[in-house]
Formats: structure tokens, C-alpha cells, sequence
């Protein structure tokens, strides 16, 4: 069968649907566990971490650009499954030559909508995709974000300090969240000094727990320049993972803003 991924390259699978995949970006693993597919998945990357069973047992890969494609080789998989962002395009193109391999690109939530409802044709599960994504757009609708949008920043990273921009599904989550992302006119991931962020002046500074596992400790550079913004620490998953992890995303922004006296 034939299959068209988001970045609109056709696919063949010849054994469908397939018995022997391998998963390389967290929150797709995650999907496809939801959809039962624990003897179909082969192989998964040392990121994924959600199923924690699938995490202890399941062949690792290594990470999503530090990928072992001789061992991805080994496992014969019929179908590999990945992304545009998290893999790097040289290993893609070196399985691609081997294997059938699908990528996403998700950047706003009707993408990470249409991602599941292909992965879901794509694993013979369309039916229960379609069941979770209604349940996902349910969830949305039963917590809706306030008119108003508090301005926001959103840190990935420190030494140096990196924060989410726009052309990013983070900064798709920010606004479905109900914050502004005051640095949406930057492209994607970008570096950024303290005194940038004091010219632009969020109300509400959010330190995310991935990639860099932000704490309290690290408050206080941010406090001096920012004394009027409030500090928050936030589950990264919640904000960047496009699977079925958003089940619990719109509940999760609803008690971030509920704490931030937001809602």
C-alpha cells in the first residue's frame, strides 16, 4: 500500500499493516502504544520514556539525532517512523534507502491532528485514532483559554539561555494555553541574552522541565532582570509532545493558570 507523509513523500508498504516498527521521536512512541501496538513496535529511542514498560524492555536505538542505524538495520523493520525536527536528515535518508520511513512535521495542534490520523491509517488504527483525537478536541473545549493573553516566555535552555519561537509547536501549545509568546517574532529556538528578555517584558517567565531540566536554583538570574514576572516551573511534555500526550494537555494549561491566578 501506498502512504503519504507530511512532508509529502509517498511511501510503500508491502506488508500491510506492519508487524515490525520502529519508533524514533517520544511522543509518536507514546501514540502508538495508546493504540496497542505493544508486539508491532520493535525498537524506540533512549528518549522514550512514555510507555515506562516500553522503556525497560523495548530495543533502544539510541537518541533522535544520535541514532544507531545499524542496529535499527538489524531489527528488519517494515516501517520506520520519525520526524522532520528531532531527526537528523542524514540518518533519515540512510534508513530511507533500507526501509519504508515516515516523517511527521507538527508545528501547530490541526497538524499534530492530521500526524495521529496518518500514523493511524498508517498502523491499521485509523478507528481509534479518530476516537482519541475526539477526545483530545473534547478536552480542549472543556477548558478554554482566557480571552485575554498574558504575555510569556518560554525557556528550553541555559549557558547560553535558548527559548521557544515562533514557527514552533510550543509556541502553538503558548497560545492554545492562553499566553503570548512575547518572542513568537523570532525564528524557531533562539538564543537570547538577559537583557533582551527584560526588554520584553513578560508577565510570566515558564522554565521547562526538557530539554534542560530547569529548577528553582535557577530562578534568580531571571528574577534580577524580570522582578515584576512570575516564575514558573512547567512539564515540557505537556507543551511539545504532538501525541496522544495532549489527552492531558488542556487540564494540565488550566492548573498552570489556576497557580499563575490567570484563569
Amino acid at each position: 500500500m501506498t502512504f503519504t507523509d507530511q512532508l509529502n513523500r509517498d511511501l510503500e508498504i508491502h506488508a500491510w499493516p506492519p508487524r515490525r516498527i520502529v519508533s524514533l521521536v517520544p511522543s509518536q512512541t507514546e501514540l502508538l502504544a495508546d493504540l496497542g501496538l505493544e508486539n508491532e513496535v520493535v525498537g524506540i529511542t533512549k528518549f522514550c520514556v512514555h510507555p515506562e514498560k516500553w522503556f525497560r524492555e523495548k530495543t533502544r536505538v539510541g537518541g533522535t539525532k544520535t541514532l544507531n542505524t545499524e542496529k535499527i538495520k538489524n531489527l528488519k523493520p517494515n516501517l520506520i517512523i520519525g520526524n522532520k525536527e528531532e531527526n537528523e536528515r542524514t540518518q533519515i535518508e540512510e534508513l530511507a534507502a533500507h526501509h519504508p520511513v515516515w516523517l511527521s512535521d507538527v508545528r501547530t495542534l490541526e497538524q499534530a491532528f492530521d500526524m495521529m490520523a496518518k500514523v493511524g491509517e498508517l498502523v491499521g488504527k485509523a478507528a481509534e485514532t479518530q476516537k482519541l483525537i475526539g477526545k483530545i478536541i473534547t478536552e480542549f473545549a472543556l477548558c478554554p483559554p482566557p480571552s485575554t493573553r498574558c504575555p510569556a516566555a518560554y525557556f528550553i535552555w541555559r549557558k547560553p539561555y535558548m527559548v521557544a519561537g515562533g514557527d514552533t509547536f510550543i509556541d502553538e501549545m503558548l497560545r492554545v494555553a492562553g499566553f503570548h509568546n512575547v518572542f513568537s517574532y523570532k525564528s524557531r529556538y533562539p538564543e537570547i541574552t538577559l537583557e533582551e528578555l527584560a526588554e520584553a517584558k513578560p508577565e510570566v517567565i515558564l522554565l521547562s522541565s526538557e530539554p534542560y531540566p530547569f529548577a528553582e536554583k535557577h530562578f534568580e538570574p531571571l528574577r534580577e532582570v524580570c522582578p515584576n514576572a512570575r516564575i514558573q516551573l512547567v512539564d515540557g511534555e505537556m507543551f511539545s509532545w504532538y501525541g496522544s500526550r495532549l489527552l492531558h494537555s488542556a487540564a494540565y494549561f488550566q492548573k498552570i493558570r489556576e497557580t499563575l491566578n490567570l484563569a
